[in-house]
């Protein structure tokens, strides 16, 4: 079994596959503190419930955000699995990054590129829902050409909360109306709808620099919600990364 590591700002997945099929996941929060030996017992914990012991997992591969969690995760993987884990980087992928330094991309928009060059047509932007929303474009040729990036949406809510005295938190969920009648809807109407046009105008806007239509994939966990109201987007996949990493993971093989 293979066994992939996601490490976002804000939360951690682990998947197992058997082959190039996903038996299991599971999340955690992202701490970057968090040592070896507590993601051991995360881990035990959970492998029993499915029966998977230490010694069905054969490699590991990982993509991190997070830099001060790779220590702890390369000593898991070493002491519990005997396996040195593979981090995903820009100079571990056989795509052509055209960036000023591509060294500061990070690992996770590096997979989802490698994903849709693999399965999806190009031109194309992947719009990913996360601690940040970011916008990774590539071009027909398959060559990573950058992007944007945007605050996240609960990144949004949160400072918005936390910077007035009067606004509550609220949930992010597609609001009735446009125009909010107290200041949970109208404050839901902004992070819904507002997020709409931003992701409608920058799409737009890469449409006409490069001068072509584009594929549109939304990943990340507000994906879907987001999806359901604009036609900029054309379709959603929650497992790009999940793809990319294991089309990372077969070249290495191959080139071994």
């Amino acid at each position: 079994m293979l066994l992939v590591i996601d490490v976002g700002n804000t939360n951690t997945v682990f998947a197992v596959f058997e082959k190039e099929a996903q038996e299991h996941s599971w999340r955690c929060k992202t701490e970057s503190s968090r040592s070896s030996d507590e993601y051991a017992v995360f881990l035990k914990q959970l492998f029993e419930l499915v029966d998977i012991k230490w010694s069905d997992i054969h490699d590991v591969v990982i993509s991190s955000v997070v830099p001060d969690a790779n220590f702890h995760l390369t000593n898991l993987c070493r002491k519990y699995i005997n396996f040195e884990p593979f981090f995903v980087n820009s100079s571990s992928v056989d795509i052509e990054i055209d960036l000023d330094n591509p060294d500061e991309i990070g690992a996770d928009r590096i997979v989802n590129a490698v994903a849709v060059n693999a399965h999806y047509r190009l031109p194309a932007v992947v719009i990913d829902f996360g601690t940040a929303t970011t916008f990774d474009v590539i071009d027909k040729g398959g060559v990573y050409k950058g992007g944007v990036i945007a605050p996240g949406i609960r990144l949004s809510v949160d400072a918005l909360t936390s910077h007035t005295a009067k606004l509550p938190q609220i949930n992010i969920e597609k609001p009735d109306n446009v125009i909010g009648k107290n200041t949970a809807e109208a404050m839901k109407s902004g992070m819904y709808w507002g997020y709409i046009g931003v992701i409608e105008t920058i799409i737009n806007k890469i449409k006409a620099e490069m001068g072509c239509e584009v594929f549109v994939i939304a990943t990340g966990g507000l994906a879907s919600l987001y999806a359901q109201s604009t036609k900029a987007i054309d379709t959603v996949d929650e497992n790009l990364i999940f793809k990319g990493l294991i089309e990372i993971y077969k070249k290495e093989n191959e080139n071994e």
